[in-house]
């Protein structure tokens, strides 16, 4: 027995040992792919030697002799920290996951292949002026000096993630930037899933009771007419169940609600306290570890600029330099119409045009999909407006008539457009005017650009909106038939006539993605807007103070108050408030009266530690669902999955009988808009006691409301997701200034999944004071200490200085890389 004892003793001690043999093998290869800040390198196709000063936090400080060779710099500290991250955007640009993913990423590549997003980005290279194209080329000769450096050094493939997945990268060239411009595009618009979305739901409901739904925003009430709906144009169309919309981590297109968003502000000499303007910008979009955001600083020869970079891009996209700052906002122009056209049914290569059936352009392409089965052959077919849409994709299914297909317009397809040039314009502006021309040949993506320069303060909406003609019959709204030709495109609207505001009257420009524009129909620029909410509170802590500094900047960037929660709480609340009891003797009896009495004490703020935004987000996620699930079925009333204020607000104003949809008309009886809230509230209640215990006193925001920073491919590998994934409680909202949307998918439907992963502040009445943060860390190796090293003190609403002091930055240096010339 004693002999059996010792050995199996000596197995476990073996098997142990081999475990702890093969973490440290697995350790030592990823550590490998570490970067070297302290590094000197020969490298091919530079003009003269090039300094990547690494500041405390591992911000990229690149000085050179030219341009150029800046440029090259900022390619290679890129490739340095966010190789994976920057080859994994190219391959989705160009539809080739599937070739290391396999079969779960078909459908991304399928997509992105019919609407030849790499194409498009190599006839733009061209197009971009002479010194864009010498930015293009010279970060794409940076970014191979760092390949070559690797192989040659057996760097660990230079991403740990290359040990799981083939570790062929292909050079980077000029194409691949511009193409990760294109992907940012598409995450940026969500225009398609908003015109099938309405389609389908008109299909379901009258066309009052979808004003409720999708109610245009309260200022443009005067502006809107009634409008055609979909089921006007295709009546013999009946509603379908929305196929189950599955989202991949690596897909481009946002779900419905999750298109981009951003705060901006600017504050001229007049209302700051310094005498000197302010700016801040915070840009929406969904989080990741790593960030798409990287900080860094290029010291170009006309002067130096550091802000937010994306991998993969030459630019700082949203900065300052020495005398002009600029951040951007998603615009919400209506970029993208969707085409029902109509298939020859005698020939199904021919589709109808107002002048009769003509070919479809066709081409036929593999996606290799896996390294271990054939490439897969698809047919991709172009109309006169766009690409044809492969099925599955902008919920299509649901509203494509049999013997019809549904095609795209979309203005990031125009192979003219000069977004390029506007980054690089934008790097070396020194004022507003010259700001503005920088954006002279932009199409796509339309953003708001809020810049400041000593001397004022503007807002100028950048980008083309499509010019649609007085008769289109959708609006933009809805998808519309292709072969009608008063609903094609004339051309764009001019930049000259785009939203603006120069030398504001308040000394004041803020955006949080609301309306911008005053015009009817077709001057519109959008029906639809990112924001209702987040703009009252902005007006109120920026418009009533007097005099702005970067600390009042930063307290409005970091605030949690939720104007819709002071909004609607009064209204589905005071009748359970008003009966001073909590309506009947049940289980839930003693929930519910603490509940309704915190809820009634609160002031609105969405603070992490606390229960009361937890029992608030419940209560009006399952009030929402309670509403509209007997009118709609509950297969689409499970797709809106995001609160709507503006439907609840209408619907307990009753404005326009909106009440209705208070009334189940399942049930034999008349229920009330209290008896909804009443229902709603108990199962929120349930639902949390579930969840969190029954103590509402130990309930926290923050345990539900966990920034979601997942890596989107090694979190779904055990063991190393914990590692690879930044998992964090957070204050904030859907409508707070400090915004953290909701996810609403289950198992957590309050999760903060789109949020901020960039804030500056700048001062020019003290440059060097001015801040930034990003919301994870400038590496994207998980073994790094500057992979989440910033997601601390950017859950805290802290920051970094953001300084343009050569001497600050060599004085906290970690490292400095030295690339010399070769030979």
């Amino acid at each position: 027995m004693m002999t059996l004892f010792k050995w199996i003793t000596r197995g476990f001690l073996a098997l142990a040992i081999l475990a702890l043999l093969a973490v440290g093998l697995v350790w030592y290869l990823a550590a490998g792919s570490l970067p070297d800040y302290q590094d000197e390198v020969e490298v091919a196709g530079l003009n003269g030697p090039v300094e990547i000063v690494r500041d405390r936090h591992a911000v990229p400080h690149i000085f050179a002799d030219t341009d150029e060779d800046v440029h090259f710099g900022l390619g290679y500290a890129h490739a340095q920290d966010r190789l994976w991250q920057m080859t994994i955007l190219r391959r989705t640009a160009q539809g080739r996951l599937s070739e290391l993913f396999g079969d779960a990423t078909f459908e991304i590549d399928h997509l992105l292949r019919a609407l030849d997003i790499y194409g498009v980005a190599r006839a733009m290279v061209l197009n971009q002026s002479d010194e864009t194209q010498a930015a293009l080329r010279a970060y794409a000769r940076g970014v191979n000096a760092r390949l070559a450096q690797i192989q040659t050094e057996a760097l660990g493939r230079g991403a740990p993630e290359f040990f799981l997945f083939s570790r062929e990268i292909s050079p980077w060239t000029p194409a691949d930037s511009i193409a990760v411009s294109r992907i940012m595009a598409l995450q940026l618009s969500g225009h398609a899933w908003y015109e099938t979305r309405r389609a389908a739901l008109s299909l379901l409901i009258e066309e009052e009771r979808l004003r409720d739904l999708i109610p245009d925003a309260p200022e443009l009430a005067a502006l809107s007419e009634p409008s055609t709906e979909f089921a006007d144009l295709f009546p013999q169309l009946a509603p379908v169940t929305p196929l189950a919309e599955m989202h991949h981590p690596l897909h481009p297109v946002a779900p419905p609600g999750l298109a981009g968003a951003s705060n901006a502000w600017a504050a001229d000499a007049s209302r700051s306290a310094s005498g000197a303007t302010l700016l801040a910008n915070d840009p929406h979009l969904g989080l990741s570890a790593p960030s798409i955001w990287m900080l860094a600083r290029l010291g170009l020869q006309d002067g130096s600029a550091i802000g937010g970079t994306i991998p993969g891009m030459p630019g700082i996209i949203i900065g300052r330099n020495d005398d002009f700052a600029w951040g951007l906002t998603t615009a919400y122009t209506d970029d993208q119409d969707l085409y029902v056209e109509r298939v020859n049914p005698d020939n199904s290569d021919e589709y109808l045009t107002p002048d009769g059936y003509v070919p479809f352009e066709t081409r036929d392409v593999l996606v290799g999909v896996g390294p271990d089965e054939p490439a897969r052959p698809i047919t991709l077919r172009w109309t006169r407006h766009g690409p044809v849409l492969p099925a599955g994709n902008f919920g299509i299914d649901a509203i494509t008539p049999p013997g019809h297909v549904i095609a795209l317009a979309w203005t990031a397809l125009d192979p003219q457009d000069r977004a390029m040039d506007a980054l690089v314009g934008l790097m070396s502006a020194r004022n507003i005017a010259e700001g503005r021309s920088a954006l002279e040949g932009l199409i796509s993506p339309s953003q708001n650009f809020t810049m400041a320069d000593a001397d004022g303060v503007a807002l100028q909406v950048g980008g083309r909106a499509p010019l649609r003609q007085s008769t289109h019959q959708g609006e933009g709204r809805i998808p519309v038939p292709g072969w009608v030709a008063e609903n094609d495109w004339a051309g764009y609207v001019p930049l000259d006539d785009n939203p603006a505001i120069y030398a504001p009257r308040s000394g004041l420009v803020i955006n949080t993605n609301n309306r911008t524009a005053d015009q009817p129909f077709p001057l519109h620029l959008s029906h639809r807007w990112g924001d209702t909410q987040r703009i009252q509170r902005a007006r109120r802590l920026l418009a009533e103070r007097e005099f702005h500094s970067v600390e009042s900047f930063i307290e409005a960037q970091t605030d949690t108050v939720s104007p819709t929660a002071r909004t609607l709480l009064p209204l589905i609340g005071r009748d359970l408030w008003w009966s001073g009891s909590p309506v009947e003797d049940d289980a839930l009896s003693p929930l519910r009266r603490v509940a309704l009495e915190r809820l009634a004490e609160w002031n609105g703020d969405m603070t992490e530690h606390g229960p009361e935004p937890l029992i608030y987000a419940a209560w009006v996620r399952n009030l929402q669902h309670l509403l509209i699930r007997d009118e709609l079925g509950g297969a689409m009333a499970d797709r809106i999955n995001r609160l709507e204020p503006l439907f609840i607000e209408r619907v307990f104003r009753d404005v326009d009988g909106a009440s209705a949809w208070c009334d189940v008309v399942t049930s034999a009886q008349s229920e009330s808009c209290y008896d909804m809230a009443r229902a709603a509230l108990n199962e929120a209640l349930a639902e949390l006691q579930d969840q969190y215990g029954s103590r509402v006193e130990g309930w926290r925001w923050g345990d539900a409301h966990q920034a979601m920073h997942l890596h989107e491919v090694l979190d779904r590998v055990p063991g190393i997701s914990y590692i690879a994934s930044i998992i964090q409680p957070t204050s904030g909202g859907d409508n707070t200034l400090m915004r953290g949307r909701l996810g609403g998918e289950a198992p957590n439907p309050y999760a903060n999944v789109h949020a901020a992963g960039l804030r500056i502040v700048v001062d020019f009445g003290d440059p060097e004071a001015s801040r930034y943060i990003m919301s994870t860390g400038q590496s994207g190796h998980p073994l790094s200490r500057h992979y989440d090293d910033l997601s601390v003190l950017w859950r805290r609403g802290e920051y970094i200085p953001m300084s343009l002091s050569e001497d600050q930055a060599r004085a906290s240096t970690i490292g400095i890389t030295t690339l010399q010339p070769d030979g």
